[in-house]
């Protein structure tokens, strides 16, 4: 039996441990041995690899998070710790590695297979869906509902107190979550790092809304743009006249039940990444573009700049 191990670095998201879950059972049926490397690069470096089975992923499918920990390294950013990591891997005996997370670490992972030649495959996992050359990243899914839940539960104190709340969202450079939720909850402003705004272009629409009896606004925001969100509510409150509140969803868009399409895009993830390996692609990354997978170079995944699909922004514009 050949070795396989599967780690997830950087941020968590609601759909690695339906991966971790599928990386085990379908290890197996391939007749593979699957190893869990705990807490991401930190676990590599520090040999904290355990061989999995059945009993270490029964009824994790319904848990958001990861079972098996991440984190962000900075000692695999040095060519000392990535010997040791090196090390670690052929002390398991361990030449096929699958990686849960974003262009930085599969950044690291090309490195990391120049110099040692660790068959590795990369699964795209993060919320801001910033990832070039995939349409869909694992876990973004589970987050936009839990935005939609939040949102719809917010509108309900907007239209009881006739406020304006601006309704910040992950994303830093990248404002696809806040765009989605904007076009699926029937927002009236969104505001990303894609698209310059001038607040002063909407205050006489705004004015006029509230004059036929607007009671309420809902701005959804991303993290990313170029004021906060406090500023934002100071606007609606002295410029349109309407008494505002800032809700930051932070963190709870990371966690959370994992969705039905997540856990389905897991169990195809990482089908598609262990398929490869053993079909002999040796530093590649699983994309999913329109509806379809497609394998692609590190070269094209992690050093080009993503860009958000030109579609939706026009329906924002």
């Amino acid at each position: 039996m050949k070795n396989i191990a599967i780690l997830c670095s950087g941020g968590d998201v609601s759909g690695m441990n339906p991966a971790l879950k599928h990386f085990v059972e379908y290890s197996l049926q391939k007749n593979l041995k699957p190893f869990f490397i705990y807490d991401g690069f930190e676990g590599l470096i520090d040999d904290d690899i355990k061989e999995a089975s059945y009993c270490d992923v029964a009824g994790i499918i319904t848990r958001g998070g990861t079972k098996i920990g991440s984190a962000r390294s900075t000692r695999f950013m040095q060519k000392e710790f990535r010997e040791i990591a090196k090390q670690n891997l052929d002390k398991h005996s361990i030449d096929m590695l699958i990686v849960l997370g974003g262009d930085g670490s599969f950044r690291g992972l090309d490195i990391f297979y120049k110099e040692h030649g660790v068959k590795f495959c990369g699964i795209p996992s993060t919320i801001d869906n910033d990832i070039n050359g995939t349409d869909y990243s694992l876990g973004v899914d589970t987050a936009l509902n839990i935005i939609k839940t939040s949102i719809d539960a917010i509108r309900d104190t907007a239209s009881s107190f006739k406020r304006a709340f601006v309704i910040e969202t992950m994303g830093r450079d990248c404002g696809y979550l806040a765009l989605v939720s904007h076009l699926t909850s029937g927002s009236e402003l969104c505001l990303i790092p894609e698209i310059d705004y001038d607040l002063k272009s909407y205050e006489e629409n705004f004015k006029t809304q509230i004059e036929n009896g607007r009671r309420y606004f809902i701005a959804i925001v991303s993290e990313g743009i170029k004021q906060d969100s406090q500023e934002i509510a100071d606007w609606f409150e002295n410029k349109i006249g309407i008494e505002s509140r800032v809700s930051i969803l932070g963190h709870i868009q990371r966690g959370g039940n994992p969705s039905i399409y997540d856990r389905l895009m897991a169990y195809k993830f990482i089908t598609h990444a262990i398929d490869g390996l053993l079909q002999g692609k040796k530093e590649s990354v699983v994309c999913y573009t329109k509806s379809d997978f497609t394998y692609k170079s590190i070269n094209e995944v992690a050093n080009i700049p993503n860009k958000l699909d030109s579609q939706l922004l026009s329906l924002i514009k």
